[in-house]
């Protein structure tokens, strides 16, 4: 297709999933990194003062006016780790309230002595459907090129991850790209378990050897049919969200893992320190306008669909 006839392609109006954003309220004193004391330095978006603040489903719906959002994935928002279960049940109620989320992604540290417990009560929560904790690890390439790794590799961790299957859950996985090389072992090891990339592996260095590493590990992971991956987190500090600047990244996503493993997501509010929704769901549908109907249709709501057993047919209400 021409630049002239892209630029006059149709964009996406059908209904959207989102596959990846928060809810929170800082007053109830669960999330340590939303507080002055717990500040995460060098955060990669910057300064986090600005998501102190709660952000509930009708602040999530006034971001997202405008697109026909039909259903919702929570993801875990690294409430206090020793209550993983609280987060989960303050999740629920909220969806009860107000229509939204439809499924989550909830909390569960794979290493810890109680993973057992956690899992099994997580997955007898209706709206899970998944679970996540960052893996940590090495937070350069070259720290990863010597040798550092994430928890992936532990074999504790390894023994917690294995229980998955059991209780039918995936896991979401929020690493950098330097650190797919563990998560190929896992997909390889339990071809049972659903693994969700999160953030597109977090390209941040946009660097022509960077990106050509980064092309590299993302297309050995998805060699691997039980992964599937979410386009989203592609905000950097100090540059504009646009369709031009993170086009290549999202066509080469697409092409890598395919329409049916890959869905558009929002990261809100967190994405909100680089952009508005609207910018980022428009810049979405302005990349994704070259392609067939139908692929569209799996990355803006099949694939999510799919992954997070949802059925959001009928406008959310509110």
């Amino acid at each position: 297709m021409t630049r002239e006839a892209l630029a006059d392609a149709p964009l996406w109006g059908g209904l959207i999933v989102d596959a990846h954003h928060h809810v929170w309220d800082p007053r109830n004193g669960r999330y340590p990194w939303l507080t002055p004391e717990g500040k995460l330095p060098g955060f990669r978006y910057g300064d986090t003062a600005p998501l102190m603040r709660p952000y509930l489903p009708p602040d999530y719906r006034a971001d997202a006016a405008g697109h026909d959002i039909r259903a919702t994935v929570y993801m875990e928002a690294e409430w206090d780790p020793a209550d993983p279960i609280g987060e989960t049940r303050f999740v629920s109620g909220l969806a009860v309230g107000y229509g939204l989320p439809n499924a989550m992604v909830a909390q569960a540290w794979l290493h810890h002595p109680d993973v057992g417990t956690v899992l099994a009560a997580q997955a007898g929560f209706p709206l899970v459907r998944s679970v996540r904790h960052k893996p940590g690890g090495p937070a350069t390439p070259q720290a990863a090129r010597d040798g550092k790794r994430t928890l992936m590799s532990d074999e504790r961790w390894r023994r917690g991850y294995a229980l998955l299957e059991r209780h039918g859950l995936h896991f979401d996985l929020q690493t950098p790209w330097w650190n797919l090389h563990e998560a190929e072992l896992l997909a390889r090891d339990f071809p049972r378990t659903r693994i969700i990339l999160n953030h597109t592996g977090l390209p941040s260095d946009r660097s022509p050897d960077a990106l050509a590493a980064w092309h590299a590990a993302m297309a050995r992971l998805a060699a691997h049919p039980n992964v599937a991956v979410k386009i989203s987190g592609l905000g950097r500090p100090g540059h504009a969200w646009s369709a031009e600047d993170n086009g290549w990244i999202v066509r080469e996503t697409i092409a890598l893992f395919g329409a049916r493993r890959a869905m558009f997501a929002s990261n809100f509010p967190v994405d909100g320190l680089c952009a508005s929704f609207d910018t980022i769901f428009t810049g979405f549908k302005r990349i994704a306008a070259a392609l067939p109907a139908e692929d569209q249709a799996w990355l803006f709501h099949r694939t999510a669909e799919e992954v997070y057993a949802l059925n959001p047919r009928r406008p959310a209400p509110g």
